[in-house]
Order: C-alpha cells, then structure tokens, then sequence
C-alpha cells in the first residue's frame, strides 16, 4: 500500500521519494523514528491498524509538529535483528497475534535502513494488547492516533466487522443489479445465457476509499489491454452510478460492464456464452482460453485500481458464472457437456497476492474452473495458457 509497486520491491530510494510527497500520518499511515522504547505501547499502534482498516508504518521517519515526514530522510542505523525484535513484541504483546509483513529497506551502501510494517485489516479482530487485555483502534485523529475500546463494549467492535460483512453483500448485490438494469434499458435479455461474473471487493468494508469524482482518473489509470482485450477500456462512455462509475460496451454484440466504486469495488459482467456449430448441430459454448483472458485482464486491472486506493485489508474475490448447465465447455480440440446449473469460486486475497503470486492465483482459479465445467485439464497445460494470456497484458 502506499507505493506503485509491490511491497517487497520497494527500495530505500523509494522511502525517500515517497517521504519527500509529506503525506501526513492518518488512519493507515503511521511514522516513528526508532521502535519504542515501551514495547506495550508499540504493540498498541500495529494492534489498532488490525482492528480498523489495517495500515502501514515505517520506522526510520521523525515526524513534524503536523505529522508529516521531517527531513532528512536517512532512515536509521542497519540492525540486522530488528526483524525479530518487531515479531517478538507482536507474539508477547498482541493476542490473538497479528500477521504483518515487514520490508527491510536497506540503504546502498548498507549501513542504514528504513523499516516497513504492512499490518492488514483483520479477520481475527479484536487483537488484545498488553496483561490488561485493551483493544485499540485507529483513528487518524493526531491527537488520539489509537482510542482505547472498553473490555464492555468488545461486542461493538464484533458487530462493526458484522456490520462491514453486510456492507459488502449490499455493495455486490446493488453492482449486480445494475447489469440486468443496463440489459433492460437495452432491450436485451440475459434468459437462458451464460453469465460470468467476476467481483473482488474489500473483505470488510467501512467507508469511501476515496472520493468517487476520482474515480474516472483512477479507472483511466487501471484499465489493462492486450491483444485479446480491453477490461474497462476508458474510449468508452463512463456511466455514473450510486457511489461509482460503469464502463459499458458491447462490442460485436458482447455486453459487458466494469463497475468501480468509491467503497473498492470492482466488478465485471458480461455474457459468456457463443453460439457455435459442433458436427453440424448449434449450441451455446464457453472457452477455458477466453475465460483465461478475462480474468486476468481483470485482475490486472483490479490490482492497478486497489494500488491506487492504497488498500491493503483483506480482499474477496468471486468467480461465479450462471445458467451452465448443458452449455458446451471447451478447451483447445476438448469438450465436455456442463452438468453444473451454475459455477462459483470464491478466495480471500490480499493485494500482496496480486503482486506477488499473480500468475498461481490465476492457475488455481482456472483449474477449478476447468474441472468444474466437466474438462480434465493438466496443470503445466493451464500454466502455459496463463504464461500467455500475462505475457500479452499490460
């Protein structure tokens, strides 16, 4: 979160530049110069990210009188253990314990550092800090960076997360209906056609990411092309709706929409199914190799739009696609009839997963996919189609 580029690829020049934009501290944005002598009072601060929208703090960086980065940026003496000493005050102090991800960025001569500490928005919340068994959370207030939640009121924090889960269902469920409301409008209907859904979305949302009149900048920004496709091609019209904007085209009579919204959403719809002839007989068909290219498309343009929003919570993707059932299903020279009345694949991801195992996730996905839509596949066969599909993406 925070930089273009993924986590463990962030250098110590990147710190500096990234310090020198004087983004102050806030919800997801903490600095400190050294690690607190009070170990308890450390583990409050990366407690409290987990329990709110998860967050980023980097040691190595004082702090002006506003909370902004104060130069200069030299970072901190090299300490070769510092990793150990931080995941030692998250295993003594936090509980349940918090994962994080720590980034030691090392300066080019190696003798100072700064240190980043990703802490995602947590599944496992409330995380209780100290013997006293206090539950933090983050405010970005600078006068009250973490309030401290009373053991009687945990139950609220519980039902924040309960409250942010049927958040999410709305969200996806209003992104949904505006296909079938385009489709209205057009005269279409989707009866009887196969329709891919594909959806990722914060795991637990809880307020605007940003501003949604921002969001055609940042969709202009994320759209991924290639030979094969566009996924939310900006040449085409964007339609505003409630909290975000569609890009709707249906190009050689494909229907298809992308959904961005201000709470982190992406979504895409699009009929899937062709009518094609197989020994003289017409019938409706699915491709492994088209719905290869669409997923990763989407997802290229979904870890674009997420870097953008400096996200760095836990996510949940959807692969869902409906009316299957006896639709012809191909891959290369093979088919098979669809048994299934519908296919649906669901994963908790982070951005972190998009950067970093990109190319597994998509196999793993379309594996699955595959086998559920009757075909057998080899893995080195959809490993190499997904080579392909990434190597022509941009």
């Amino acid at each position: 979160m925070f930089f273009n580029k993924p986590f463990h690829a962030v250098t110590f020049q990147d710190v500096v530049q990234f310090c020198r934009r004087g983004l102050p501290e806030g919800k997801q944005l903490d600095y400190k110069y050294i690690m607190p002598k009070n170990r308890e009072k450390f583990a409050k601060t990366i407690a409290s990210f987990a329990n709110a929208l998860g967050g980023l703090i980097i040691l190595g960086v004082q702090d002006d009188r506003n909370d902004r980065p104060k130069p200069p940026f030299t970072g901190i003496a090299y300490h070769e253990k510092m990793r150990n000493s931080i995941e030692d005050v998250i295993q003594v102090y936090i509980d349940p314990i918090v994962f994080v991800d720590i980034n030691i960025c090392v300066s080019p001569n190696g003798d100072r550092m700064f240190v980043l500490i990703n802490i995602p928005q947590s599944n496992l919340t409330p995380h209780l800090v100290g013997p006293s068994k206090r539950a933090y959370i983050r405010t970005g207030q600078s006068s009250r960076p973490e309030i401290i939640v009373h053991p009687a009121k945990l139950p609220w924090l519980l039902d924040h997360r309960q409250k942010s889960e049927r958040l999410r269902h709305i969200l996806y469920d209003k992104a949904e209906s505006h296909f079938d409301n385009y489709l209205k409008t057009m005269n279409v209907s989707a009866n009887g056609e196969t329709v891919c859904t594909l959806s990722l979305l914060p795991l637990y949302p809880d307020e605007p990411l940003t501003d949604y009149k921002k969001l055609p900048e940042m969709i202009a920004a994320s759209s991924s092309r290639a030979p094969y496709g566009t996924m939310a091609d900006p040449d085409y019209p964007l339609r505003p709706v409630q909290d975000g904007v569609a890009v709707i085209s249906n190009t050689r009579g494909v229907y298809k929409m992308t959904e961005f919204n201000d709470y982190g959403l992406i979504m895409n719809k699009q009929i899937a199914s062709r009518e094609e002839i197989f020994n003289g007989h017409t019938a409706k068909t699915v491709r492994i190799e088209v719905l290869a290219q669409n997923v990763t498309l989407f997802l290229l343009t979904a870890r674009k739009f997420l870097t953008r929003l400096a996200f760095g919570g836990p996510l949940y993707f959807r692969f869902k696609m409906n009316n299957t059932r006896a639709l012809r299903a191909l891959f290369g020279k093979r088919q098979a009839t669809v048994l299934e009345d519908y296919l649906r694949l669901d994963r908790e991801i982070t951005l972190s997963d998009l950067d970093a195992r990109l190319p597994e996730l998509l196999a793993n996905v379309l594996q699955e996919a595959a086998w559920s839509l009757g075909l057998r596949t080899d893995s080195n066969e959809i490993k190499d189609l997904i080579k392909n599909t990434l190597g022509e993406a941009k």
